[in-house]
């Protein structure tokens, strides 16, 4: 691409960088890059800040989530709940920890809700929770406290966390959006093994009260120093023309270029990529979340002890994370679709390994597809983060990922309190076959989506249309 004249400014519309004097760089389709102020110029230190902290609130919220099936027969046997109230119980904190995602990203745009203020509300929701999975034994009222209250204050911090990423890196963001959504599963680690080991009906309400505490704890402290950049930045080291100057990541502005346009919700839309998206997030989500769901359950009708039951789903949390950044360094090199669709695949192919580990009874076969069934159900989550960005912009990405994130909620119905309901008709082998099965539809999805306003050429590199 070639430049349009730089038209120089001397005046802000970001209140901490008002006396940085910056230009904004118009390439040949019109788009506009806000460059010259360095991200100490805006934050006053290093916006590696920006990914180090998301990831720290990332690990904090993830006990939600991914050690909660882990708990589940504690809390059954201490509030009197059946394995079907457990399981809606996460299915609606999933509903509201991805649907929250485009109202808050809505906020933040139009300037109602900063980025520091959604963290702060957040922590406060998932501390209420926490104390409502402690002390209400009630199904209903749980249901209200930990799915609704605590899924809202999560979805804020995740939500949050995942847009700050992708606004701060704009050049590569593939390798930082899947590290610091990697905390999101790995962070859970410690709390598996409590909840196995050391969480029953005699200290479930000390337990559960001090998870929360710790939640909002970290989460809070991480929120003081969020700060989101001026609208269209881009790093004053590097044009936004040709990329040159990121000799680290010299590949990537070919495999991943910058979108053509800044797209607004309802325009992205139109292109039929969002909705597409959307799509292969509800059909793969609802793989990940049932394979959280029902992996320790089933593994322990298999007749494997509780430390293989338990190893499993901490190995599946580890390579959930772990996987997360390794496929968006990847991304960064071989493309966002190609890395999105290989990883939906091997989704797919683990929930056939494990009906197969389990026929045979073979635990080191079950915990190789539990490391399979790790990396595919948690890799594919950054990939559409940062593909988000990639196809239509970071100005709206708060609210275009966030609608994108919402296929999430149709996602936990089906995957958790649908996938009871399977369990209960078809027994597990008929579960996870179906699980496997969609999840190739979801990698099909995912082989129609292209670049809005880009056309490719014969050797794959992206040109401009028309």
């Amino acid at each position: 691409m070639t430049a349009d004249p730089y038209a120089a400014s001397s005046s802000s519309d970001h209140s901490d960088a008002a006396h940085r004097p910056y230009r904004e760089v118009t390439d040949t389709r019109g788009r506009v890059y806000r460059v010259g102020e360095s991200d100490r110029d805006i934050l006053g230190h290093s916006r590696k800040l920006m990914v180090y902290l998301p990831w720290i609130a990332m690990m904090a919220i993830s006990v939600f989530e991914y050690a909660y099936g882990s708990a589940e027969d504690t809390l059954s046997h201490a509030h009197g709940w059946t394995q079907s109230n457990t399981f809606w119980i996460l299915s609606v904190w999933v509903f509201f920890q991805a649907g929250i995602a485009f109202p808050a990203g809505w906020l933040r745009e139009k300037g109602i809700l900063t980025a520091r203020k959604a963290m702060y509300a957040g922590s406060g929701l998932c501390l209420l929770g926490f104390l409502a999975l402690s002390h209400l034994s009630n199904v209903w009222l749980a249901i209200l406290g930990f799915g609704v209250i605590g899924g809202i204050g999560a979805g804020l911090v995740y939500a949050t966390c995942i847009n700050m990423v992708g606004k701060w890196f704009p050049e590569r963001r593939g390798a930082r959006t899947g590290f610091v959504n990697g905390g999101f599963a790995y962070g859970s680690l410690p709390f598996i093994f409590i909840f196995n080991y050391g969480f029953d009906t005699a200290n479930y309400h000390r337990v559960l009260d001090l998870i929360g505490c710790y939640i909002m704890i970290v989460v809070f402290g991480c929120a003081f120093f969020f700060k989101d950049p001026p609208k269209n930045w881009w790093p004053a080291d590097i044009d936004p023309l040709t990329c040159s100057g990121d000799q680290k990541n010299a590949a990537s502005p070919a495999k991943n270029p910058p979108a053509v346009k800044q797209y607004t919700p309802k325009e992205a839309i139109r292109t039929g990529m969002l909705p597409l998206m959307w799509l292969s997030v509800v059909l793969t989500a609802g793989v990940s979340i049932f394979g959280i769901s029902f992996q320790v359950d089933y593994a322990k009708e298999v007749g494997f002890g509780p430390l293989v039951a338990a190893s499993s789903m901490g190995l599946m949390a580890v390579i959930n994370g772990i996987g997360r950044g390794v496929v968006g360094w990847l991304s960064d090199r071989w493309g966002r679709k190609s890395t999105l669709v290989f990883v939906i695949v091997v989704l797919g192919l683990a929930q056939f390994g494990v009906i197969w580990a389990g026929d045979l009874r073979s635990e080191w076969l079950f915990l190789f597809f539990a490391f399979l069934s790790g990396f595919g159900g948690g890799a594919f989550y950054p990939l559409f983060a940062a593909l988000t960005p990639d196809y239509f912009g970071e100005n709206y990405n708060a609210t275009n990922y966030g609608l994108v994130y919402s296929g999430k909620l149709i996602s936990g119905l089906f995957g958790g309190g649908l996938g009871s309901m399977v369990v209960a008709a078809w027994g597990y082998h008929g579960a996870y076959a179906l699980a496997g099965g969609v999840s190739m539809v979801a990698a099909a999805i995912a082989l129609l989506l292209r670049q809005p306003g880009r056309t490719p050429t014969r050797l794959g590199e992206p040109q401009p249309a028309g």
